[in-house]
């Protein structure tokens, strides 16, 4: 077995066979009626099981490879955006060569849409999509892994117990993302920290910077081994997370209670919302290679993090959250002179989402969308 095999993503020798054992999983198929067809579902499953099983092979016949797949899905980015009213834009790619393998760490906001959105900028660009870090605790579901693995994602095994068995599971990720860097010339991207940054500070774990650096030659120092990967920091806003409230809600009762319990399906849900939700404007901003021989994890993480939060580009959502948090200030108003937007739409939009909910929530969803602002004026002091 190769090494890599319990992490890797599946390879085109296995995207037929995948794709054929997702269109037959009743779980998969029966999530898809939950969702897209709840009535149908709830009282007559047996007859709309046998179509939607029908629809998903005649979809996947027609896919052979990964790229074949992409394919499918930017065309179907495509559609969902203008759905959703949702555009991109990018900034700094110009600045990347192309044969270059580069490993893009990034902020993280939502579970599938960051690497997705990253994907359609460099598709678009004619360049290759990325392998894709995810945790374990997201594919508890077999279909959901299988989702995932043909997607060109690796498995991150958060969920192991033991000093021991971590660090070796960690060693083992640590060396796929060197092989796929440097043996197989294909770029990945993985989040700045484990899990989204809900409260919307983005900090960079040092943790993972070790951890890119147990694959090291002996004879290499923590900024040689760092620095051959070709680590690009990215920066991803949404005017609009469809999650907002819901994170809201978690980190709401985290603070009234101490604790907040998922449901089984949570994850899932909030992937497919996510997905479906209205996100406005995104902005992606790739930033500079790091390129100086770090001599810790701290100072590189401090390096990544200047720049994710640099080339954040705010929308008005961010600077509207702020202001009814502090006061304004120049800087904020240099900062809304420069957006293009129809701010009496958003400003009604944003005040409509956010009206109902408790004050605590109300509260957390506001410093949600203000946060990033204000860790760029607390930057530039």
């Amino acid at each position: 077995m190769n090494e890599f095999d319990d992490i890797r993503p599946y390879n085109d020798s296995e995207v037929a066979t995948v794709l054929a054992k997702l269109s037959k999983n009743s779980e998969f198929i029966d999530t898809l009626l939950s969702i897209k067809h709840p009535r149908l579902y709830r009282w007559l499953p047996w007859l709309a099981r046998p179509v939607i099983s029908y629809a998903l092979r005649s979809a996947f016949s027609k896919m052979k490879k990964v790229h074949d797949l992409h394919e499918a899905i930017r065309q179907s980015f495509g559609k969902l955006l203008i759905k959703t009213d949702s555009f991109l834009t990018i900034s700094g790619l110009e600045k990347l060569d192309r044969k270059t393998p580069y490993l893009f760490i990034s902020n993280h906001r939502d579970i599938a849409m960051d690497p997705a959105f990253l994907n359609v900028a460099l598709i678009d660009d004619g360049r290759d999509t990325v392998r894709i870090a995810i945790g374990d605790n997201l594919l508890k579901k077999e279909f959901v892994s299988d989702l995932a693995r043909i997607n060109k994602s690796f498995v991150v095994k958060r969920s192991i117990k033991g000093r021991r068995e971590k660090l070796e599971a960690f060693t083992k990720l640590s060396r796929y993302i060197r092989y796929s860097l440097i043996t197989d010339k294909c770029s990945v991207w993985i989040a700045q920290r484990e899990g989204r940054a809900k409260n919307g500070l983005d900090r960079t774990e040092p943790a993972l910077l070790k951890m890119l650096t147990l694959s090291k030659e002996k004879s290499q120092n923590f900024g040689a081994a760092l620095s051959e990967l070709n680590i690009v920091p990215v920066s991803i806003s949404y005017e609009f997370d469809p999650l907002d409230i819901n994170k809201g809600m978690e980190l709401a009762e985290k603070h009234k209670t101490g604790s907040y319990e998922k449901n089984e399906d949570e994850d899932f849900l909030s992937i497919y919302k996510g997905i479906v939700g209205k996100k406005g404007a995104v902005h992606i901003a790739f930033g500079d290679i790091l390129k100086k021989d770090y001599l810790s994890a701290d100072e590189a993480a401090h390096t990544i993090d200047k720049q994710i939060i640099k080339n954040y580009k705010p929308h008005a959502t961010n600077l509207l959250a702020y202001h009814k948090l502090h006061k304004s200030n120049h800087k904020t108003e240099a900062m809304a002179a420069k957006l293009e937007c129809d701010w009496a739409k958003i400003t009604d939009e944003f005040n409509l989402r956010i009206g109902a909910l408790e004050p605590m929530c109300k509260k957390i969803v506001l410093e949600m969308y203000a946060n990033p602002i204000i860790q760029n004026i607390n930057q530039k002091q």
